[in-house]
């Protein structure tokens, strides 16, 4: 038995050496989730800020924006920006496939970096003003350090769930992971192999990351003490 599936292994995965296409598709799937959060970091950062303004336009442009962006399936939103917003421009799939996550990121992380800014306290604001700061210069550098460690936990999280979100690639055709693993399977008319095979690295790395960033927090949590 053990030396059938050995075999199945060998001749799906090795013999034609479509592990390669595996690790490719790792690499973009990686690539992607890497550009995807630091645009998501800067378009959060930006409209978290809105949120908590006192202009009204502002704060109703970043409620829009966030509504739309959580509102909307991430499958959906890949295929209206490939197939729709960018079509005549005729971008690179893996361009749009980066724009279209990092969007969709910015619109969860401003939720987060606005909860982490309105969960300090407000006192901390006040102390800020008595000794001089302006409201900016209290904002960065009283409240954003105490928001930053109060939001890692959640924003690792969506760091993770991005990774594990952009098996939807394929649907726009970019060779990221999930995709690999299908083409594997169309060619080789073996599906549990390459699949599983993914589904694999997948827990891996989902795992790995969330120990890695549990580690984070922890030497974090003792420099408070």
């Amino acid at each position: 038995m053990l030396g059938k599936i050995g075999q199945s292994i060998y001749d799906t995965m090795i013999s034609g050496q479509s592990y390669i296409l595996i690790l490719e598709g790792l690499g973009v799937t990686i690539f992607i989730a890497i550009c995807a959060i630091l645009i998501g970091t800067i378009l959060g950062a930006i409209f978290a800020l809105m949120k908590i303004s006192d202009s009204k336009i502002l704060r109703g442009i970043a409620n829009v924006y966030t509504t739309i962006l959580r509102g909307i399936p991430l499958a959906t939103q890949l295929m209206i920006f490939y197939f729709v917003v960018f079509a005549p421009l005729h971008m690179p799939k893996l361009l749009v496939a980066i724009i279209s996550y990092g969007l969709n990121s910015g619109a969860y992380c401003t939720e987060i970096f606005r909860a982490g800014i309105q969960g300090v306290d407000k006192g901390q604001m006040e102390a800020g003003r008595s000794l001089g700061l302006s409201k900016w210069q209290t904002l960065f550098k009283i409240i954003f350090p105490q928001a930053i460690k109060a939001t890692l936990p959640t924003y690792t999280s969506e760091f993770i769930v991005l990774i594990k979100e952009t098996s939807v690639a394929s649907f726009i055709a970019v060779r990221d992971m999930t995709k690999a693993g299908d083409m594997i399977r169309n060619a080789t008319y073996n599906a549990w192999i390459p699949l599983l095979t993914c589904a694999i690295i997948y827990l891996i790395l989902t795992v790995g990351l969330t120990k890695l960033f549990g580690l984070v927090e922890k030497r974090m949590a003792k420099s408070d003490r």
